[in-house]
């Protein structure tokens, strides 16, 4: 019988992997973010680093084992320390050649593009082969296959299939073509960690449509000063919900250096995770089955149910609406007022006395934008649209010569999908979606040239190939190997 896999196994291979260039920038800031989170004394940073010299880590990309010497690891502290965006700064650079072909040379260039315009149902090893026939008396060096390939590619220069009965108007429409010890821990800093978790409410609540359902509680606490960064009743345990919540306690807050919570769906969900790495902020998840972890946030589920819910049991027709009211006004008024035992004073003075961590929080919109997932699709090349979640949405025309694009967006909210650039993350463009209704007016737009001029030309001879086979055979001196009928003969 093969071995069972245990229950958290399978929770680590649903984690969807992040975008390949970040795979890196995340493992570097894995591993100086907590210097970032609890900074070390002075001069006891060396020492900090020179104990993750020791380390093990594990490549992002290919899995194999890997080290790194301390002052590689200072180099990232420090650019991290600087940066609003510690996650952007600690990227690979980009190479100053990305999209340059300097082995294409301009005679290369223009010898390919005719030639593509007057073909372009060849394949790319015809258009070579033919190439390096056309230059071959020439001093132009030709460039490889794969260059000339991928040279191709980004010009927009890809095979277009003939059509079956090649009319004016078939070419008009062509054209239009991822076992420890239990120890109770503080951290030292106000922001440097905090913890979040969802509660399931002890009492249901009616609905706006006359429904009884039992709400959820999403809250998220400082795990130096207890106190209650947001706080707020949600009817389900998603992802929207979460993220909803967490952007007010950023907006509340600031900030934190680290977040704790689970291994539940809306957790581990992408655009969680993305987001806060998007923020600087390292996410720690507890280990499966081991609420213990989180026990500072399950002993604040205690004084809830104790205190607020005891409190509303003379509400018999309880909305989430009158919930939420009564929630936050016992937060601020009790509960951040109230001595804690655990850290011998209320929540809100021990907030403030700090030491304190955390960062300024961005705009709203900034924040909102960076809770979304970045996906790839193919574009359909027949009317410049791709999937996503069951709709259609139109790319740009003058993005048409892409054959994958990238688009970020939030799995509940398709009002907002943007095509960005794979290669740095920036947005390029919003993309809508296909509204059908609106293009039966008929109505198109002039599309203009994405790169150089590729409208068909009409073959002046025979091709460069053709030619020197023909002279080739010639020169052999052999007669034609095929025997003519007698009509050929008589011409």
């Amino acid at each position: 019988m093969p071995p069972v896999s245990p229950p958290w196994e399978n929770l680590l291979n649903n984690i969807t992997d992040p975008v390949k260039r970040d795979r890196w920038a995340r493992l570097r800031f894995a591993i100086i973010g907590p210097l970032l989170a609890a900074p070390p004394e002075p001069k006891a940073l060396q020492a900090a680093l020179q104990l993750l010299a020791t380390k093990i880590w594990r490549d992002p990309v290919s899995g194999l084992d890997v080290c790194f010497a301390a002052s590689t690891m200072e180099r990232w502290y420090y650019k991290a320390r600087r940066a609003n965006d510690p996650v952007a700064m600690l990227r690979d650079r980009l190479r100053a050649d990305v999209g340059c072909f300097p082995s294409m040379t301009p005679l290369v260039i223009e010898t390919l593009t005719i030639q593509y315009r007057e073909h372009p149902g060849w394949t790319v090893q015809l258009h070579v082969d033919n190439l390096r026939a056309a230059l071959k008396n020439s001093d132009a060096a030709i460039a490889s296959y794969p260059t000339i390939r991928r040279y191709m590619k980004a010009q927009g220069m890809f095979r277009q299939a003939q059509p079956k009965r090649a009319t004016a108007g078939a070419l008009a429409a062509r054209d239009r073509l991822e076992r420890l010890e239990v120890r109770s821990f503080e951290v030292d800093h106000v922001g440097a960690l905090w913890h979040l978790d969802f509660h399931h409410g002890s009492r249901k609540v009616l609905t706006r449509k006359g429904d009884w359902m039992t709400p959820m509680l999403m809250g998220v606490i400082d795990d130096r000063s207890r106190l209650v960064c947001h706080l707020q009743w949600y009817l389900d345990e998603t992802a929207e919900s979460l993220i909803h919540s967490l952007c007010q306690a950023f907006m509340k807050r600031g900030l934190p250096r680290a977040l704790m919570t689970d291994n539940g769906a809306a957790m581990l969900a992408e655009e969680t995770t993305g987001g806060l790495a998007a923020l600087g902020i390292l996410h720690q998840t507890t280990l499966p089955y081991s609420p213990y972890q989180n026990a500072k946030q399950e002993s604040f589920w205690g004084r809830v149910e104790g205190r607020l819910m005891a409190m509303l049991e003379g509400e018999k027709s309880l909305t989430l609406d009158a919930l939420n009211l009564a929630t936050q006004a016992w937060v601020e008024q009790e509960y951040h007022r109230t001595r804690h035992s655990e850290i011998d004073a209320t929540p809100l003075a021990h907030y403030l006395a700090g030491p304190n961590v955390a960062r300024p929080c961005p705009a709203s919109a900034v924040l909102f934008d960076s809770f979304r997932i970045e996906v790839v699709r193919r574009q359909r090349r027949s009317d410049g649209t791709v999937s996503l979640d069951g709709g259609r949405f139109e790319i740009p025309s003058h993005y048409r010569h892409l054959e994958r694009v990238h688009l970020r967006y939030a799995r509940w909210d398709l009002s907002q999908v943007d095509l960005v650039d794979p290669r740095t993350g920036a947005i390029l463009c919003p993309v809508r979606p296909l509204d059908k209704s609106a293009n039966a007016n008929g109505q198109r737009k002039r599309l203009s040239p994405v790169t150089n001029d590729l409208s068909p030309l009409q073959p002046k001879a025979l091709p460069a190939l053709m030619t020197e086979l023909l002279a080739d055979y010639a020169a052999t001196g052999v007669p034609p190997a095929y025997l003519p009928t007698i009509d050929e003969s008589i011409v």
